[in-house]
Formats: C-alpha cells, sequence, structure tokens
C-alpha cells in the first residue's frame, strides 16, 4: 500500500473530510495511561491520524463493545520452527492479533546460506504481516557442529541496509564473544551502532558485563526471574519467550510490573501450528500473563510499544495520531481474543491473504545423508561411566548426567528400564557422513525410533531410539521425503511429516501440519514418549550453545566447557 499523501493525512485527522476508515464505539486501551477510552479511530490509507473523538468515514466498521489495543509484535522468532512458509505462517497468526514479527532465518541458512536468507526478504516483502528479518550471526552456531553453508561477516554486511533488515540475529555464540574469537569480533564490529540481539542462558557476573560490552542489545534466554533482572539492571532488553518446548513465562511473569514494562517485550522463538491451535500465539502470552497477576497495562505494553522501542520500530506500538494501523480488536483485555486484525489498515480476511504475491520455495532436496544400518548406532568404547544428556521438559537447558552403561560384545546397549536411549545425529548435508552417537534420559521411550531433521541449528539428522533397526528405518526415510519427522515402531513407518523445504518447511497449508502433528503426537506416545512436544525436544538437544550437554555430528559437547568430549 502506498503512502498516503500528507495533505490527506492532515484533512482527515482534523476531521475536514471523511477517513478512509473509521472503526466505531469502542474502547482504545491507552498505553500511556492505562485507560480504556470510547472514541472513534480514524484511518487514512496505512496510518491512523484520528483517536478520541467522533469521525466520518468512507468506511465505517462498528466495534461497539468491544477494545482496540496496538498489533502485537513477535520479538524474536525462527518461522522455520512453524513447519510452513512464511506465507502460512502470516495467515496461521496475523488473525491472532501478530502485526510484526521479528524473524532470524538462521534454521534455513544453515542448510543454504545467503538464498534461504534472500528466500525470507521476499517472501517478507509479499506478506500481509509486516515480517523483519535480522541477519543470521552464527551460520554455523560453533566450530563443533557441520553445516551445509558458512556465512562469515562479508556476506551479512551487503544486506544490512536492506529496508527489510532490522540487525544482526542472536549472537549465539558467547564463548566466542568472550573469547575475543576473530570471525566473531569481525561480525560485531560490523555491526556496531546498529542493532544486535543477543542469546546467552546462564551467563551473569562480569562474563554478562563484558557480552553486553560488545554492542548486544536485547536477549530473551533468562529462565529465572534473577536472571531477567541482573540483565534488565545491565542494560538489556529482556525478551520473554514462551514457546513450543522453552516455556519461561511462568519464571519470569514478576518482571511484567508496570515499572519495568517499559525494557521488556514477548517472543516465542519457535513455535508450531499445533501449539498454537491449541493454546495460541502472543495472544496466549497475553491472557496468560494476566492470569498470572501481571498488571494488563504492563502485558500490552510488552506486547506492542515496548517491543517497538526496543527494535526502533518508532511507527508503531500505539493507537495513536500517525502511527501504522496495525490494531486488533479484542473482547476483554484478560481473554484477548480477537475478533479484527488490521495490518497497515488492511483487515485479515481471507482476501487479504489471496492477493498475496507468491515465493518459489528453495533448497530443494537438500537432505544428501548417506544410507545408515543398524550397526552405525553402535557406541563403543571400555568404559562404564557415560555421559547423559537429561532433559528437563519446558527447556532447552539440559542436564549433564552421567551414568555406568557396561559395554556388551563392544556395544553400549539402550537401558530402557532406567530411561537410557540412544540418540544420534547423522551429517546430511553431503559434506562428510559423519554419525555420532550418546545417550538420553527423559523421554520415556519404551520401543521403536523417532528422527528429525529440524536439528538446532546445524539440521542434520537427529534420531532417538530404543531399537537400532527402527533408528536406521527412520533416518533413512527422511531422505526419501526431503526431511521431516518420522515415527517408527518394528520396522513399521508409523507416521511422518514431509518438510521439503531445506528440510525444515511443509508446502501444505498450516492446517495440514497441524493435523500432521496431532499424528506424529500420538504415534510418539505409543512407544512409550511422555514429553508433550518430543520433535522439537529432540531438535533441541543438538545445539551446542545451550548449557549442559548436547550432542551434534562431531560428538557428545560440553557446552560449559565448549569442546567436544573425547
Amino acid at each position: 500500500m502506498a503512502n498516503s499523501p500528507m495533505g490527506a493525512l492532515i484533512d482527515q485527522g482534523r476531521g475536514i473530510v471523511p477517513a478512509d476508515l473509521v472503526l466505531r464505539g469502542g474502547l482504545v486501551f491507552d498505553l500511556i495511561t492505562g485507560e480504556l477510552v470510547p472514541g472513534d479511530v480514524a484511518i487514512c490509507g496505512e496510518t491512523i491520524v484520528g483517536v478520541f473523538d467522533h469521525y466520518e468515514g468512507a468506511r465505517v466498521i462498528d466495534v461497539s463493545g468491544q477494545i482496540l489495543v496496538p498489533g502485537f509484535i513477535d520479538t524474536h522468532l525462527h518461522i522455520e520452527s512453524s513447519l510452513v512458509t512464511p506465507h502460512e505462517f502470516d495467515r496461521c497468526v496475523a488473525p491472532r492479533g501478530v502485526t510484526t514479527a521479528i524473524c532470524d532465518p538462521h534454521e534455513i541458512a544453515n542448510v543454504c546460506g545467503l538464498v534461504g536468507i534472500h528466500y525470507f526478504l521476499d517472501c517478507a516483502a509479499q506478506t500481509v504481516m509486516d515480517i523483519r528479518v535480522q541477519l543470521s550471526s552464527c551460520v554455523p552456531s560453533t566450530h563443533m557442529e557441520t553445516t551445509g553453508a558458512r556465512l562469515e561477516a562479508a556476506d551479512l554486511v551487503p544486506l544490512m541496509d536492506h529496508p527489510g533488515v532490522i540487525g544482526l540475529a542472536e549472537f549465539m555464540n558467547y564463548p566466542g564473544v568472550l573469547a575475543k574469537d576473530a570471525g566473531c569480533l569481525v561480525k560485531l564490529e560490523a555491526f556496531r551502532g546498529r542493532h544486535i540481539d543477543g542469546h546467552a542462558p546462564l551467563l551473569r557476573g562480569r562474563d554478562l558485563n563484558g557480552y553486553i560490552a560488545a554492542g548486544i542489545r536485547t536477549e530473551h534466554e533468562a529462565t529465572t526471574y534473577a536472571e531477567g533482572l541482573e540483565k534488565l539492571r545491565k542494560g538489556m532488553r529482556v525478551l520473554i519467550r514462551e514457546g513450543s518446548v522453552s516455556k519461561d513465562l511462568h519464571a519470569l511473569v514478576g518482571l511484567l510490573t508496570e515499572r519495568h514494562a517499559p525494557y521488556l517485550a514477548f517472543c516465542t522463538d519457535d513455535r508450531n501450528p499445533l501449539d498454537i491451535a491449541e493454546h495460541g500465539h502472543l495472544d496466549y502470552m497475553i491472557r496468560t500473563a494476566i492470569a498470572l497477576g501481571a498488571p494488563p497495562l504492563a502485558v500490552y505494553r510488552a506486547a506492542s510499544l515496548s517491543a517497538a522501542e526496543a527494535f526502533g520500530l518508532k511507527d508503531r506500538g500505539l493507537i495513536a495520531p500517525g502511527k501504522r494501523a496495525d490494531i486488533v480488536v479484542i473482547d476483554t483485555l484478560e481473554e484477548c481474543h480477537a475478533s479484527r486484525v488490521f495490518v497497515r489498515g488492511v483487515e485479515t480476511t481471507a482476501a487479504a491473504f489471496a492477493a498475496r504475491g507468491q515465493t518459489a520455495p528453495v533448497a530443494r532436496q537438500s537432505v544428501k545423508a548417506r544410507v545408515v544400518e543398524a550397526e552405525h548406532f553402535r557406541t563403543g568404547g571400555n568404559r562404564v561411566e557415560t555421559p547423559v544428556i537429561g532433559i528437563l521438559p519446558g527447556k532447552i537447558i539440559t542436564e549433564h548426567l552421567t551414568y555406568d552403561i557396561a559395554p556388551v560384545d563392544g556395544d553400549k546397549r539402550p537401558d530402557i528400564a532406567r530411561d537410557l536411549v540412544k540418540i544420534a545425529v547423522i551429517e546430511r548435508h553431503g559434506v562428510n557422513g559423519n554419525i555420532a552417537t550418546g545417550f538420553v534420559k527423559g523421554f520415556g521411550l519404551q520401543r521403536g525410533a523417532i528422527a528429525s531433521t529440524v536439528c538446532h541449528d546445524h539440521h542434520n539428522i537427529a534420531v532417538v531410539g530404543a531399537d537400532y533397526a527402527d533408528m536406521a528405518l527412520a533416518a533413512n526415510r527422511l531422505g526419501q521425503i526431503e526431511g521431516g519427522f518420522v515415527v517408527v515402531e518394528g520396522g513399521v513407518v508409523l507416521a511422518e511429516l514431509a518438510l521439503p523445504v531445506a528440510g525444515l518447511m511443509s508446502l501444505e497449508p498450516f492446517e495440514v501440519v497441524r493435523d500432521a502433528l496431532v499424528g506424529l503426537r500420538a504415534a510418539a506416545r505409543t512407544l512409550g514418549v511422555t514429553l508433550e512436544e518430543p520433535f522439537l525436544q529432540l531438535a533441541f538437544l543438538c545445539l551446542p550453545v545451550i548449557p549442559h550437554l548436547k550432542i551434534t555430528d562431531h560428538g557428545m559437547v560440553d557446552v560449559d566447557r565448549f569442546e567436544v568430549m573425547p
């Protein structure tokens, strides 16, 4: 939509001529005073021009008895983790009130590099909601994994002034920052003075000071009140996260006061269509935070105005003259159920979504893994003492456990009685054919296997199982369907979801993906799995920048020591 002439904005705001659109009869939630104020909202093109008064309009929509709030801003997410394309993500969450999404496409960038970032920028030019891109800072996230691409500062700098780009995405390699790694410093220097997003789980004290001193402004990895408060005090904007696996809202909700709210925002990081359908997106965070006792003014500020300020988006975040007409019409502040959503004055209707352009998918046929057999999942070694990844449900942080697992015929076997099952990562980019094995505790898996190409952030094949033959079948099936999720038992594929775009995203509507996830979760439960979201939980067991023990195709990674274990 083209910008309206300046004269039209002024005249429609003054009421000299009818506004293009008037939302009549509702209550505007004023995020400055915290009051619910009656009055019309006048819109000229994509801009709010009048509030708290009576207006005539060429088009009038009656919103009597309802509340108008500014559009919600998801300040950090990976759209790939929604398992659908940006266009389908738009159609999925915009009607729930999300009018701006600040994304880091480092999932697809780890598979196909700049091709993936350009794909997101092209899609963002077509979506109804405003998708802003941060340039992926850690491709790969560390030196301890094999990816399909590598991005250096020289690759990112040419895109830094693209109108769809905000800055440098989450700087996950915080040990590299503190160690003054040359590659890290070059990227930080290149983006000095611009927005740099952070990623520093459990980082505290002087190390946190050093990390922030590098110019890093926002961070979403706080998992306790004390950690969040320290980061706030040191000048970071804390992005409270509630995703499909990482659920930090309950721990951090105490920070959501009217005093702190200007420095807080919300993000989902990784949330799939089934969770969105069952619970919601940012709307779920809003009603949950209020139900937990947070003041509505603090919550709605974090969801819009504070988020906009944190990322320099000065044109949105309030229902006020001169701001983008990003408006959500809801029933009550507490319930936050959107009945109508406007993005730049355009209502998020089926017609609006149908009118968008389309971008051709990229990174097809990206799963180039070797064919594996049952014997590839044997774990050798004479040491009985064995490191084990301990899952903490609702968190991507893991425990570094140690169990005695005696080798039998040269192999450490799964021990179902102790919930010690085998996990493996298989390199799938066609680079080196690496296979690494280890043990994990917390799935509850009794039989069969689960495999995925959503495997943060290198996106190799991750497979967990109680049976080696089933693990091999699951991994090999992923190569046949161009990546995705597979559940196998007794040599039979019980459920699968193909994700042919980079092995990360479906080409189907989000409703199809949602329904497939229902079947996948049900199939996983028949294997004994007790986790609510086993597939993304599996993916995060492979991310070597989240404490304390992880696995990549290079082997088991002690994240605290930042090294592959011998």
